[in-house]
């Protein structure tokens, strides 16, 4: 979808579009089964194998995969989609980790991908990544490494990397990743554009993941309040609760419309369009902003309850808390914006929320009276 144009030809925000309804209504109908049928959750979280076959099996595993590098050919919009659902569920699944991320680097380097479980990570110059999810499961890891003034990606085998164990507030694993050095060395040279688009595509990831956790949350608030009674009425009766859920569900929405744009945007240009920066950063930092608001207020609303192992909404409101932060944090991400709109200055600023970017006004006539 290309993106439209005003009566001066600035391009637009890219307008939303939607995912494939065939594809939603399958993965509505996997996820909702296993969320009925899943074990009761625990304050540890290990990968699903037997979903992760299921998604397989669906071709889901590589949505966005090229299909002549064995993917199922799929866009951005409908693997936001997938990813939503996936933490609406709670899923425990490397989706963005092995598609949108690992499938991509290595498609991007020319590499092969035998379709084995991958999880991705940026080491140091020294060979070591930090909270890198998924890694003690995953056959090979794939490492965007910058070497000097140059951006190498490895595809490096489970059996050559060390690993300790650690996991995140979540309860997930989320690992220390020691490589040799020399495994990323013979990694193969990606452009640059490359580097500098896997953090965008990292948090963007991220910021869909969040967002469909929490639309989950105020599914499980509403009903809560129309269920829950004190003092002989629902409690979604008094103005208190009310004005909680009511923040719920604004948070949510607005977190939903900043996430749809940046996707609509990088599924209209295919990442080119140059005001991704924006889109992106508006994207995690109303999803950042929304999380706390989300959080705090469905705990309120659902007191004791909520916080037993045995409710669902810890097994969200966590990975919300955990993932906010990846990639960016709310304030590296509020810095970037507040940056970018100081550099625009006034006359330039609606352009930017606009467009995405500040171009320089090509009228040069004179207001003056």
């Amino acid at each position: 979808m290309p993106a439209q144009q005003d009566a001066t030809g600035a391009d637009r925000l890219a307008a939303p579009t939607n995912p494939d309804p065939d594809l939603v209504e399958v993965l509505r109908d996997l996820f909702a089964d296993y969320r009925a049928t899943r074990a009761t959750p625990t304050a540890v979280v290990d990968l699903d194998r037997g979903l992760w076959q299921r998604l397989e099996d669906l071709g889901m595993t590589r949505l966005t995969g090229s299909e002549s590098a064995g993917g199922s050919g799929g866009g951005w919009v409908d693997a936001a989609a997938l990813l939503g659902l996936a933490a609406a569920a709670a899923a425990p699944v490397p989706l963005a980790e092995h598609d949108l991320l690992g499938g991509w680097l290595l498609e991007a380097a020319g590499l092969p991908n035998d379709g084995g479980l991958r999880t991705v990570c940026r080491p140091d110059p020294s060979g070591v990544a930090l909270n890198v999810t998924w890694a003690r499961d995953a056959s090979r890891v794939v490492a965007l490494w910058e070497d000097r003034d140059e951006w190498r990606v490895a595809d490096v085998p489970a059996e050559r990397i060390g690993i300790e164990e650690r996991r995140n507030l979540a309860g997930e694993p989320s690992d220390t990743v020691e490589f040799d050095v020399d495994d990323l060395e013979a990694g193969a040279l990606v452009p640059h554009e490359i580097g500098e688009q896997f953090h965008l595509r990292g948090a963007l990831a991220r910021s869909a993941q969040v967002v469909g956790a929490m639309e989950r949350i105020l599914e499980i608030v509403l009903v809560h309040v129309r269920e829950r009674h004190q003092f002989g009425r629902p409690i979604g009766r008094f103005q208190a609760v009310q004005h909680l859920v009511a923040d719920i569900a604004s948070e949510t929405a607005l977190a939903r419309a900043a996430t749809d744009a940046a996707v609509a945007r990088a599924a209209a240009s295919d990442w080119r369009d140059p005001g991704m920066l924006f889109a992106v950063g508006v994207a995690k930092s109303c999803v950042g902003h929304a999380a706390s608001v989300v959080v705090r207020s469905s705990h309120q609303v659902l007191g004791a309850i909520g916080t037993t192992l045995e409710h669902e909404l810890h097994t969200l409101t966590k990975p919300i808390l955990a993932r906010r932060s990846e990639y960016g944090s709310l304030q590296d991400w509020d810095e970037t914006l507040t940056t970018l709109a100081s550099s625009a200055g006034h006359d330039r600023l609606w352009t930017l929320i606009t467009t995405g970017r500040a171009k320089p006004s090509h009228d040069h006539r004179s207001h003056a009276p």
